[in-house]
């Protein structure tokens, strides 16, 4: 199974009590189609004594089972606690976006050095020529 087709298999499951466990979610999950596999990630600091970071993930055998567990169990109630059941998205790479370790101005040059499109340092007053006029253009 391509990348692709299991990124579309798998649900996202937030809002877990502690309590929750895999064998707990193959269970609430296990009538929408077969569950492949199960993951919930564990804490950043594992001497918190969570068990995991109050989020999973279920992976089916069919794309259509994921959707329609999402239809069925998004806003349903799991251990007490309203669960958000949505589509999974890829992850995002760890120097990307908000959040990223990199800055802002290093992920832009390595984005130019990747796609080869850097020219050279460019002129940042290029383009604001006749814009200390002020009014309308006259023609």
């Amino acid at each position: 199974m391509s990348e692709t087709e299991r990124l579309k298999s798998t649900v996202y499951v937030g809002g877990l009590d502690q309590a929750v466990t895999a064998h707990t979610l193959a269970e609430a999950f296990a009538p929408f189609g077969e569950v492949v596999d199960i993951t919930l990630p564990k804490p950043d600091i594992p001497s918190s004594g969570e068990l995991h970071r109050g989020f999973g993930y279920v992976e089916f055998d069919l794309p259509q089972d994921a959707k329609e567990s999402i239809d069925n169990m998004d806003g349903s109630e799991l251990y007490g606690r309203t669960i958000k059941v949505a589509a999974a998205k890829p992850q995002k790479d760890s120097n990307e976006g908000l959040g990223s370790k990199t800055a802002i101005w290093e992920q832009a040059a390595a984005e130019e050095a990747r796609l080869g499109t850097s020219e050279g340092p460019q002129d940042p007053m290029q383009g604001l020529e006749e814009l200390d006029v002020a009014g309308p253009k006259l023609e």
